[in-house]
C-alpha cells in the first residue's frame, strides 16, 4: 500500500512526523495515524501531503 512509500518519501526528504504535521495543518499523533493505517486518509489531506513532496497525489498515493 501507499503506506510504505508515503514513509520512504517521508523519511528521504528527512521530515519527522512532528514537521509533516505542521506542513499540513494537523497534529504530530494524527499524521502519525495515517502513515502508520490508524486513521483514514481524505482526498483534501492526500493533497496536502503530495504538495509537500511537491508530487500529485496519484504519485503518492496510487500503487500500479
Amino acid at each position: 500500500m501507499y503506506y510504505s512509500k508515503l514513509k520512504k518519501l517521508r523519511e528521504k526528504k528527512g521530515l519527522s512526523y512532528k514537521t509533516m504535521a505542521q506542513k499540513i495543518g494537523i497534529s504530530k499523533c494524527y499524521y502519525w495515524q495515517i502513515e502508520n493505517k490508524k486513521r483514514r486518509l481524505y482526498y483534501d489531506m492526500a493533497i496536502k501531503i503530495a504538495d509537500v513532496f511537491h508530487l500529485k497525489p496519484d504519485s503518492v498515493f496510487y500503487e500500479k
